[in-house]
């Protein structure tokens, strides 16, 4: 629903706040100019309640957002209700006077409609718990947990512990092997090393008094390195069995819905762990926050399923030669694999930040969180609605929902907040505004745009985002755009960066696409409006090893139009032309993920980073071509007089081919050949050959 039919509710926040009605009305096209409440969530709360009537009611204030969702509750209004925050993020700054096109573009943004709900990923704990770690940490938790959760624990690493006097749990020791899965479904997987088996163990402790050496406690193991081999625990143990020095190493494997791990670096090691794998450390103080986590992974869940993937335009891998493998390098959950010629996504570990979409050069994975057609319209409309206010030289600040927006909100509670020019856009995870929606930015009218890196985010993320925003700003700077348009803000830094940022040069005019579901689309509109209204246009620009757009060159000395690159390339970028020994290129399509100079027989193609602009990017053009043989039968092409010659001088010699009619047949395509054969008197058979009847 545009902002122009929902129900505006503004407050100063006790006068604290510049909020110039008329300016925003005109801006925004309302029907009418908006009252400015001053205490809209204390004595003027009834002007809200007063709008619970209407189908859709915009409040600028997320502060007391469930203050007035209770009172909406409580008048069981059926109006949907959405929140802005102007106060921190504009209102609240020293250039407080002129942020009233800041203001003017968040409430645009807010006043977008939601995006269509995605399908979910479900997952279902039933509270059976894996406790890893040492035994004396591991029993103790395991104690403390066991009236809550189904509780098993596996001792490693050795140390000082004490079986419960009761079998209330499993207990058992070993050496980790593996552990993969998520929230509901761990497969744990450990190798059991010590002499004692402690599911046959009836922990009757006269292993312990036989040991001369006591290198047997009440953890029921063996300290090998106190042992020697007096075997007086096994002959305490008799018929039990439980004590076994020849016993070999066995691998056990149990599945779990819940995993803690306390040893001291986690045993799963990825950036970002698995829903349902805790890892607190040696730290008792993080153990403790961890246990509490663990009652509320009981139950029903489900996410958001972040990514699409389409196989055909995945550019990995072709008949088990590689060419891409951008998104396996940079995942932090380890939810990416190779499957075969493509890869594959497990959902249930996507933590949904984005980072394979940003990387993945043809777009055949995609992130649906936002999708990119709805970030997109978001940032297109709220950039009309800041020049529509009278603002300019707007620079985007992108940050995440967590750890970025609360850096956002300090800024403006205890510094100079932000600069009136400078526009917060929240999204779900920064990693996933990849090159396509930061060039869009430049399109749609922004001066600049800013990545709030804030937390503890993946290297592998702050790379891929760094070579993204490189290629941009080389596009941009070769355009004549001037200034840094792209970057990076610590968190620590934001007032200081943010503050000495010099605007960059942008477009003449905004452009009024929206932008596609398919990458490459939306990158070709993007760069094509960049282009028109180029300061200093160009036709090509030369781009870094790795970028995404570029061109081909073929040793047509070397190459011999056999076409398995045709093949091979995933994107139609190189095409064959039917009978006729044609090689054709398409330049826009082509993703420079390797796959044709790979699979190259005879390593007759390179790669040309760049990037084309305008009409000749899309046309066909001529990589190489050959006189066409002919069959010396029928007529017809079936290859070209340069391979057939091959052929024939390295096969010429060799017995098989020694007759006229052999090397005749060399010269027919395939079904001639076969039918020559058939018809040769002269031609052996299996029977002609000794011991044959």
């Amino acid at each position: 629903m545009p902002i122009q039919d929902k129900t505006l509710r503004l407050c100063d926040c006790n006068g604290t706040l510049r909020v110039d009605a008329k300016r925003l009305a005109a801006a925004l096209r309302l029907p009418g100019v908006p009252v400015v409440r001053r205490e809209l969530c204390r004595k003027q709360a009834g002007a809200f309640q007063e709008a619970l009537s209407d189908a859709d009611v915009l409040v600028a204030c997320t502060q007391e957002a469930p203050l007035f969702t209770e009172l909406a509750e409580a008048a069981q209004s059926q109006a949907r209700l959405s929140f802005v925050n102007i106060r921190e993020t504009a209102g609240w700054s020293a250039e407080a006077g002129e942020a009233t096109p800041k203001i003017a573009a968040l409430l645009a943004a807010a006043a977008m409609p939601e995006p269509e709900p995605l399908p979910a990923v479900e997952y279902r704990s039933s509270g059976q718990l894996l406790i890893i770690g040492p035994p004396g940490a591991a029993l103790s938790w395991a104690e403390r947990l066991r009236e809550q959760l189904d509780v098993s624990v596996l001792m490693a690493g050795g140390g000082p512990g004490e079986l419960p006097a009761e079998r209330r749990y499993p207990v058992w020791s070993g050496r980790i092997e593996s552990i993969r899965g998520w929230l509901g479904a761990f497969d744990v997987q450990w190798r059991q090393e010590n002499p004692i088996d402690l599911d046959l163990c009836t922990r009757c402790n006269a292993c312990i008094r036989a040991c001369p050496e006591q290198a047997i406690d009440f953890t029921y193991q063996v300290d090998l390195a106190k042992c020697k081999s007096h075997r007086e625990c096994v002959k305490a143990c008799g018929s039990i069995g439980a004590v076994d020095f020849e016993r070999a190493a066995a691998v056990r494997s149990e599945r779990f819905d819940l995993v803690l791990d306390l040893s001291r670096e986690p045993l799963l090691r990825r950036h970002d762990l698995p829903q349902g794998y805790l890892a607190p450390g040696d730290d008792p103080l993080e153990q403790a926050l961890a246990a509490q986590r663990l009652a509320a992974l009981v139950g029903e869940f489900e996410k958001p399923r972040f990514v699409t993937y389409r196989e055909k335009i995945c550019a990995h891998s072709r008949s088990g030669i590689l060419g891409c493998t951008r998104c396996l390098e940079v995942c932090s959950t380890g939810a990416i694999t190779a499957d075969g010629d493509h890869v594959k996504v497990e959902t249930h570990l996507c933590a949904g930040c984005g980072g394979c979409s940003t990387v993945c050069p043809s777009g055949a994975l995609t992130h649906a969180y936002p999708r990119v057609p709805d970030l997109g319209l978001r940032l297109k409309s709220l950039l009309q609605a800041y020049r529509d206010a009278g603002g300019r030289d707007a620079c985007l600040l992108l940050h995440d929902a967590e750890t970025g927006r609360e850096a956002v909100l300090a800024a403006g509670r205890r510094g100079r907040g932000l600069p009136a020019r400078v526009i917060p856009v929240e999204i779900f995870h920064i990693a996933s505004m990849g090159m396509d929606l930061a060039l869009a930015a430049i399109a749609y009218g922004a001066s600049q745009v800013r990545v709030l890196v804030a937390g503890d985010p993946a290297e592998a993320y702050l790379e891929a985002l760094r070579e993204q925003h490189a290629v941009a700003q080389r596009i941009l700077g070769e355009l004549g755009y001037a200034g840094a348009h792209f970057g990076m803000i610590p968190g620590d830094r934001l007032d200081a960066a943010l503050w000495g940022l010099i605007p960059a040069g942008g477009v003449a005019s905004a452009a009024v696409f929206n932008l596609s579901p398919d990458k490459r689309t939306s990158l070709d509109f993007v760069v094509e409006h960049l282009a028109k209204h180029a300061p200093a246009p160009k036709e090509v620009i030369a781009l870094e090893r790795g970028a995404a757009f570029g061109t081909l060159t073929v040793d047509r000395d070397l190459c011999t139009l056999c076409k398995a690159c045709v093949g091979a390339c995933p994107e139609s970028a190189l095409i064959d032309v039917p009978d006729a020994p044609v090689l054709r290129f398409i330049e826009r399509n082509c993703v420079q993920c390797g796959l044709c100079a790979n699979t190259c027989p005879e390593r007759a193609i390179r790669l040309e980073p760049r990037l084309l602009l305008g009409a000749r990017a899309k046309e066909a053009v001529t990589l190489n071509e050959a006189e066409p043989f002919h069959c010396v039968r029928c007529g017809n092409i079936f290859g070209t007089r340069r391979l057939v010659d091959v052929m024939l001088a390295k096969v010429g010699g060799h017995a098989m081919f020694a007759s006229e009619g052999a090397r005749r047949r060399l010269q027919m395509c395939a079904d001639c050949r076969l039918v020559d054969m058939m018809e040769s008197k002269s031609e052996p058979t299996i029977f002609d050959y000794p011991g044959r009847k």
